[in-house]
């Protein structure tokens, strides 16, 4: 089941501007063109409960400990390019966890596969027993 993409007000996002690193010249030195964009998915109303969850589950060094979203743009040169690619970058992540995981179904291993498995362990136990030296009796 996939939820519809949900709709963030400007409100909810908090854009920083700072120079980017890198090589650039004068123009790097004078201009903040990178964005930090950070968006509290923990506080946020515009998300459903089982979207804000999956969202905090995922095991992402973007989210910080307390829920907010930190996404870092400096791949261009205009500030404007940059916080369009943050807002995109934002939607991917998003994006990502629309669709709830489907629930793992539980299976056993056929009588043929154990009986298979147990054959090899004892191929191979045989060839292990085969490299030790024989007893001096």
């Amino acid at each position: 089941m996939t939820e519809p993409m949900p709709e963030i007000p400007e409100r909810e996002l908090v854009e920083r501007f700072v120079r980017s690193g890198g090589p650039g010249g004068q123009n790097v030195n004078k201009v903040a063109t990178a964005v930090e964009l950070r968006f509290d998915i923990a506080r946020s109303p515009s998300l459903s409960e089982a979207l804000r969850e999956r969202l905090l589950a995922r095991r992402d060094r973007r989210v910080t400990d307390d829920g907010v979203l930190v996404i870092s743009a400096q791949r261009f040169r205009t500030q404007e390019r940059n916080r369009e690619d943050a807002r995109a970058r934002l939607q991917a992540f998003i994006g990502a966890s629309l669709e709830a995981p489907r629930p793992r179904i539980a299976t056993r291993p056929s009588r043929a596969a154990k009986r298979r498995r147990l054959e090899g362990k004892r191929q191979r136990s045989q060839v292990k027993r085969g490299r030790s030296s024989p007893d001096l009796e």
